[in-house]
């Protein structure tokens, strides 16, 4: 009976290490805390300069392989992560839910692109 509770509590502090240990799981588990919807892609619809670089960053990762357009995306991707990553943890420290929550949505799409660029990194 203890090795089953250990078991169970140590799945538990497993999967809240890992939580807390990404950017975009950890922004969306405050927001949670704090009773605010969940994120949705959605919520930074009507920012259209930042859909267009999404599009834009699609329609390279939709191109032929080409190392060095994926590097470059995998740079951009990463770069972008850490942007958003300190804005939102700065709408986090001024208890601006809602500012976090469009950031954390814009988080959503980078983290989409970055699961198409690792399948495409993937040697097919």
């Amino acid at each position: 009976k203890e090795q089953y509770y250990s078991e169970q509590h140590s799945s538990l502090i497993n999967k809240a290490y890992q939580t807390l240990l990404n950017p975009l799981s950890r922004g969306l588990y405050l927001l949670e805390l704090n009773g605010v919807e969940p994120a949705q892609e959605t919520d930074c619809d009507a920012d259209s300069v930042f859909l267009t670089e999404i599009m834009e960053i699609n329609e390279k990762l939709a191109e032929p392989k080409n190392q060095d357009i994926l590097e470059e995306i995998e740079t951009l991707i990463k770069v972008k992560q850490e942007e958003l990553t300190k804005e939102v943890t700065a709408a986090f420290e001024r208890d601006d839910l809602q500012e976090a929550k469009k950031l954390l949505a814009k988080m959503k799409y980078f983290a989409n692109l970055e699961d198409k660029l690792k399948s495409k990194k993937i040697p097919s």
